[in-house]
């Protein structure tokens, strides 16, 4: 049973938090194949509608485990380039894939360090607080590394190409108030409010339209590589899907009598 990546599920909020807290939950090999399955056990819940992904501690994840990354400085660079190349396409790479996959609002709740490829997960999620004390950067070229973790993915549709890469070739530092300027997360909280204030988004989120929800997310996905004629098709696939609910006749309904809608759910 996996102990470096924790899922809790109470009150159809599925809780996936990076346990290791003593290693201000950096990202060992155990934790990476920890993660893969934890996200797989997510993926088939049917009862879930919001995820918060979080740090045990007081950090949200503090880059790569370099320690456990050095046991592996024993290999001709060959076959090193062959195992870490192996362990993040047999295990990150469908972590990620499956994360975005999800209907379900994913939200990042972050606290002091979140570096590498806990920059890239706190970006994979939907939404992203964070408290601010939190410190951020990309820190791969630090160690002589290309990112990983659809890094290069997700960090240019948030700030641009250049912003992209002078994050990632200079690998500086930068504090909660900057992350928010940038667009990297989404509020910024005294730490003593991170946890109520990301009750609170839960609770909406769960009063929402879970279905439209879904919809949302997967037209996001789909607009950076489609042309305007089949986003515009998409979209009207989409909306037609979610006429047919009874989200849509309550959110109608509500709307004209003019009272707060009571969604249904999924």
């Amino acid at each position: 049973m996996a102990d470096t990546v924790l899922l809790d599920v109470s009150n159809r909020v599925a809780t996936l938090t990076l346990n290791r807290p003593a290693q201000l939950n950096a990202l060992s090999i155990e934790m990476m194949q920890d993660l893969l399955g934890v996200v797989r056990e997510l993926r088939d819940l049917k009862d879930v509608d919001v995820v918060v992904i979080v740090g045990a501690g007081d950090h949200f994840m503090a880059g790569g485990d370099l320690k456990d990354f050095a046991t592996q400085f024993h290999l001709a660079p060959q076959a090193r380039m062959v195992a870490f190349r192996a362990i993040i396409e047999k295990h990150i790479n469908p972590a990620v894939e499956i994360l975005q996959s999800l209907h379900q609002p994913v939200i990042a709740k972050v606290r002091g360090a979140c570096a590498g490829f806990g920059l890239s997960l706190m970006l994979g999620c939907d939404l992203a607080l964070c408290a601010d004390s939190a410190k951020f950067t990309t820190a791969y070229s630090s160690i002589g590394l290309a990112a990983d973790g659809g890094l290069t993915y997700f960090l240019p549709r948030v700030v641009g190409s250049r912003k992209a890469l002078e994050l990632l070739l200079l690998a500086e530092r930068f504090d909660a108030a900057e992350a928010l300027r940038l667009g990297l997360v989404n509020r910024v909280l005294p730490p003593a409010e991170l946890d109520g204030e990301t009750d609170k988004l839960v609770a909406r989120l769960q009063a929402g339209p879970r279905e439209a929800y879904g919809e949302i997310k997967r037209l996001v996905a789909s607009s950076y590589d489609a042309q305007i004629e089949s986003q515009l098709e998409s979209e009207a696939e989409a909306f037609g899907r979610c006429s047919a609910t009874d989200d849509f006749v309550e959110g109608i309904t509500a709307f004209l009598e003019k009272r707060k809608p009571a969604f249904r759910g999924m």
